[in-house]
């Protein structure tokens, strides 16, 4: 399996208009694209504007094939003017959780 690990900062009081277009996106990946296995928003505790995002999928392929769906595509000039910087950690899955 194939994980993204994506650490987001966000400008400042951008947190509700990433999450409205971000948000989005994850719940039609989850439910449409039958390689994503996960699609986690979650925010740092200690800096409200910085938002990670956990995706899980298949394989590479499948990952390539969400950046050509309709709902990633509508997000990206919604949420690129929001986002100050990204850090990108790609890993390939070697354990997970039974109850998954």
């Amino acid at each position: 399996m194939y994980c993204l690990l994506l650490k987001t900062q966000l400008k400042p009081g951008s947190f509700d208009a990433f999450m409205a277009a971000m948000g989005v996106n994850a719940a039609a990946s989850v439910r449409d694209e039958p390689g994503c296995l996960t699609f986690d928003l979650l925010r740092d505790r200690r800096d409200p504007d910085c938002v990670w995002l956990y995706e899980l999928y298949t394989d590479e392929a499948a990952f390539e094939a969400h950046t050509r769906t309709p709902h990633f595509l509508a997000s990206r000039p919604l949420v690129e003017p929001l986002i100050v910087s990204q850090q990108v950690i790609e890993a390939d899955v070697l354990a997970l959780n039974p109850g998954r």
